[in-house]
């Protein structure tokens, strides 16, 4: 028999999401030391849940162990990065030529098309100023809801364990503020070709879209290590 374990996986999840957009954003840089009783305390929680927290930090690659000081925040990998996004060409291309498939063939849930729709227009009508993480949670909601309205559920949950490490590339390439408007009106492009039932062109644009954000991401790596 095994013993029942005894964890509060609410909490732990509200944990790792606060890690995970401290370290998307910056406030906890490549380098930090994390341990668990600094965590508990800067979020005034147990440290049983924060260790359940680093722990999946660390399987997604985010924290690395640090020698005698424990974990750490692990750097932004540009390869590893890189090869994510060649992944996400094939998956972001899939799902918009899927959602597009489904409009064409009426068989697309309204409220889905609605949903991808709103966060379109509220993800354009953010200032470039904004919040950095009001940008990335945007540009998340973004591709959720082309998921979505793929119609297979597989691609979000393929996507979904690397979403961490994505936030932290839009991170990258969106505090470059003038990309802003080009990565919305990119967005844009892609649903109007789903809407509009073209399979082919919305298979592109994801595409492209998806390889861009990654060769951006590591362009910005290798200015900031030429400059340290």
């Amino acid at each position: 028999m095994l013993d029942p374990v005894k964890s509060e996986p609410a909490l732990i999840d509200r944990v790792h999401d606060q890690l995970v957009e401290a370290i998307s954003v910056g406030r906890l840089p490549p380098g930090e030391r994390l341990t668990q009783e600094r965590v508990a305390s800067l979020l005034d929680v147990s440290r049983q849940p924060v260790s359940h927290a680093l722990q999946l930090l660390k399987h997604r690659g985010l924290v690395i162990e640090h020698g005698r000081r424990g974990l750490a925040v692990a750097p932004l990998d540009g390869a590893r990065i890189w090869r994510l996004y060649q992944v996400r060409k094939a998956l972001d291309g899939l799902a918009a030529r899927l959602a597009s498939e489904r409009v064409a063939a009426g068989l697309a849930d309204a409220a889905e098309i609605a949903e991808l729709q709103r966060v379109l227009e509220q993800g354009a009508a953010l200032e470039a100023e904004s919040a950095i993480i009001d940008l990335v949670r945007a540009d998340v909601a973004f591709h959720r809801a082309l998921y979505d309205l793929s119609g297979n559920p597989e691609i979000a949950r393929t996507v979904s364990e690397q979403w961490p490490q994505f936030m932290r590339s839009m991170a990258a390439v969106l505090d470059a503020r003038e990309r802003k408007a080009r990565i919305w009106r990119e967005h844009g492009g892609i649903v109007n070709a789903v809407l509009t039932g073209d399979g082919d062109t919305a298979e592109r644009l994801a595409g492209e879209h998806a390889l861009q954000a990654g060769e951006e991401t590591r362009q910005r790596l290798i200015q900031t290590e030429e400059g340290d």
